[in-house]
């Protein structure tokens, strides 16, 4: 992890913190624990926080900015997914005390607690609710981890991008025009796309009620577009 810019203690975001599902029914007495040993620290863009292979020394969890998963192999790269406030990130290799399958860089400037893995392994072999926790958070991420694989899988390339702006559209409370959260070449590497072919995608989209200026995204027939898309909750609902 490389050098940043402020460290502070973690008290002013104890609320935040402790509204997370994650440490929600824990003990106050646990909570402390943990936070004794955190600190915050702000993170300038482009900052890589964590690097695949490398020991899971801390749990890491957003307070604000956002965070970009990636991976790497043979001089290839690809988005895994993009982490957003409050959220934690990545909790299986800290409880497995293995190396991170992901490294993890900011897409702007961001602020993030980092709690030492050894706190939360001793907590998680001492207080059963937290425990309890953990066990739901994880059965959550291997939940979406199946149906990000079978948008991958069963799904044209086209369909991905259509089935994204819906979840998109409706993340943003059913808004007919949206910005794109992340630019569009990280875009068509979460989609498994080349950054070409997410062009020519939203070009062809524009039949089935989609318009683009930029990053603004307009969807102006959402009936058509879902026509097309045909969603499904078992694959697109990362809430259950």
């Amino acid at each position: 992890m490389r050098n940043t810019n402020r460290t502070e203690p973690p008290d002013s975001h104890f609320g935040e913190i402790r509204a997370l599902h994650l440490f929600s029914d824990m003990s106050d007495e646990s909570f402390m624990t943990l936070m004794r040993g955190a600190y915050v620290q702000t993170f300038p863009p482009q900052i890589e926080l964590i690097t695949e292979g490398e020991p899971s020394d801390f749990l890491h969890i957003l307070i604000a900015g956002s965070v970009e998963l990636f991976s790497t192999w043979n001089r290839r790269e690809t988005v895994m997914d993009t982490v957003l406030p409050v959220s934690t990130f990545i909790l299986a290799a800290t409880i497995r005390d293995a190396p991170y399958l992901m490294s993890a860089r900011t897409l702007e400037k961001s602020r993030v607690v980092l709690i030492p893995s050894l706190d939360v392994r001793a907590v998680f072999e001492q207080d059963m609710p937290f425990a309890r926790s953990i066990i739901v958070e994880l059965a959550q991420c291997y939940r979406t981890v199946v149906k990000n694989t079978k948008d991958l899988k069963l799904r044209t390339s086209l369909e991905r991008l259509a089935n994204y702006l819906l979840r998109e559209r409706a993340r943003h409370a059913g808004d007919q025009s949206f910005d794109l959260p992340i630019d569009k070449r990280r875009l068509a590497s979460r989609l498994g796309m080349t950054p070409e072919n997410l062009s020519r995608a939203f070009k062809n989209l524009q039949a089935y009620g989609v318009r683009v200026q930029g990053a603004r995204i307009h969807i102006t027939d959402q009936i058509e577009l879902e026509r097309f898309a045909k969603p499904n909750p078992l694959i697109d609902d990362l809430s259950a």
